[in-house]
């Protein structure tokens, strides 16, 4: 494998052979995505952490929530174009066109997420996640009063906050270890 291929700039391999349940979700996500996306392969190096990173990430993103599967889409995106995450942005941003069915929603989430045509709750969430991002410490109550104002429960900000946090730290290790995007995603849902 060559530096081009591999989803890092690491030199970590997957593990060879792969567990048997792990090569059963990369066969999944060949199913369902039509590849196994670069960060599932980056972390196959120790499958200890590929477990763990994939039972996050799964639970946040497509667990049990109030927030729909776009609106925790659209957190990852605002979040990753804040910390200018080129994996993260082009991964979700391609998802946010496929749940969205509009490919000039992604990229005004990509590129400005203000200049979208949210609804007053949509911005609510996305100022929040921003705010979280650029600035957590200054996060005060009348901000998260602003987002129950909008009909967020307790836990729906709990979930807000979780997913903003969770793609802060996945840009910054994708781009500390520049973590390059499937090239499948460029093209998806345009």
């Amino acid at each position: 494998m060559t530096q081009s291929d591999m989803p890092t700039a690491l030199d970590l391999p997957m593990v060879d052979p792969l567990p048997e349940e792990t090569q059963r979700y990369f066969d999944i996500c060949v199913d369902k995505l039509g590849m196994i996306p670069n960060v599932l392969q980056a972390y196959a190096f120790d499958i200890e952490k590929l477990n763990t990173f994939t039972a996050l990430y799964n639970d946040l993103m497509l667990g049990q929530s109030n927030l729909s599967k776009l609106e925790r889409e659209m957190i990852a995106v605002v979040v990753s174009s804040i910390n200018k995450c080129f994996y993260c942005l082009v991964a979700h941003g391609a998802a946010v066109r496929a749940l969205s069915g509009d490919p000039q929603l992604g990229e005004m989430l990509v590129m400005n997420y203000r200049v979208a045509p949210l609804d007053t709750r949509q911005r609510a969430m996305l100022d929040f996640a921003a705010k979280i991002t650029s600035a957590s410490a200054t996060v005060e109550e009348e901000d998260r009063e602003r987002l129950r104002s909008e009909g967020f429960s307790d836990r729906d900000i709990w979930d807000i906050a979780n997913v903003a946090g969770f793609f802060n730290m996945t840009n910054r290790v994708a781009s500390a270890t520049a973590m390059r995007p499937n090239d499948e995603y460029h093209a998806q849902s345009r």
